[in-house]
């Protein structure tokens, strides 16, 4: 099975709960980036969503245990780097984030 060996974040200002976008290494062979990442309205946590192009996804993962690996790497290195920033307006409203 294929596995995440690397993830850069880009934290933006937010906007309609974007708050940055990922890009994630597979195999250290294929680097797919512009994965958004927003923050739950409503909900503790975050959520990704992959690019489209003309209404169409441009890639997503196809299984379940790919988008775990996905969301686990993404949404760890997310709450490392929001601990550097300590951006206020990134975190949850008890400013504890599990990723979920």
């Amino acid at each position: 099975m294929s596995r995440v060996t690397n993830v850069n974040i880009d934290l933006i200002p937010s906007k309609d709960g974007l708050i940055g976008f990922a890009r994630i290494l597979i195999d250290n062979s294929i680097c797919l980036g512009c994965i958004g990442i927003y923050k739950r309205l409503n909900k503790k946590g975050y959520h990704l969503t992959y690019p489209e192009k003309s209404g169409r996804q441009v890639f997503y993962p196809i299984n379940i245990e790919m988008t775990r690996q996905i969301e686990q790497s993404v949404f760890g290195k997310l709450n490392d780097v929001l601990k550097r920033v300590k951006y206020d307006r990134y975190c949850s409203d008890d400013n504890t984030n599990d990723g979920f």
